[in-house]
């Protein structure tokens, strides 16, 4: 059965309003926040929401497939790393409920080791506990995060991947320059997240 993202928010919007409008109140943002930023972490299996530049909620990352480092091409199993927009609301998911990411992005393809087309695509946050290359964040995750996202709007909300909490940890060891420069400016960014 076909559902909307509409008819999504209705339902699960009550489940989200009960997390987020408190989790907003404490932070002495309103809600909803008028902007999102999700940042990942990896090898930490955590996801976390901040609205206007406050901490909201983490979420533990179910599963994520491959290792640390970017994703370079299709079946690779890699979640991408770097700065992406959130672009689509699929209410319809084989995963419950997904919001995709906009992997890849220009710097992906600017650095491509192999073909456009043989980069690979459809990377998503949602919902279940598999992943070839998405954040499976698990159907009662992903019930709060997608109206939340919704409602917020993707024009105002996006992610944030990166290897390891570059916050506490050190970037992984890396030959590529592109890859080093991508780390320096995720740990500058991430500064902005305390």
């Amino acid at each position: 059965m076909s559902r909307s993202v509409e008819q999504v928010v209705a339902q699960y919007g009550p489940k989200m309003r009960a997390k987020f409008r408190p989790a907003c109140q404490r932070a002495r943002v309103s809600f909803p926040p008028k902007k999102l930023v999700l940042l990942a972490f990896k090898e930490e299996k955590s996801l976390e929401i901040w609205g206007d530049g406050k901490k909201l909620a983490t979420y533990p990352i179910l599963a994520a497939s491959g290792d640390l480092g970017p994703k370079r091409c299709e079946g690779d199993r890699q979640v991408p790393e770097g700065f992406y927009k959130l672009t689509v609301l699929n209410p319809n998911s084989a995963y419950h409920l997904s919001i995709r990411v906009d992997y890849p992005n220009a710097e992906d393809i600017a650095h491509k080791t192999v073909e456009r087309n043989q980069m690979g695509g459809d990377i998503y946050i949602h919902g279940n506990a598999a992943s070839i290359g998405c954040l499976a964040m698990g159907d009662p995750g992903i019930e709060e995060i997608f109206p939340l996202i919704a409602t917020v709007g993707l024009r105002n909300s996006r992610i944030i991947i990166s290897p390891v909490d570059l916050r506490v940890s050190s970037a992984p060891e890396t030959a590529d320059r592109w890859l080093k420069d991508l780390y320096k400016r995720l740990k500058i960014s991430l500064r902005n997240y305390r």
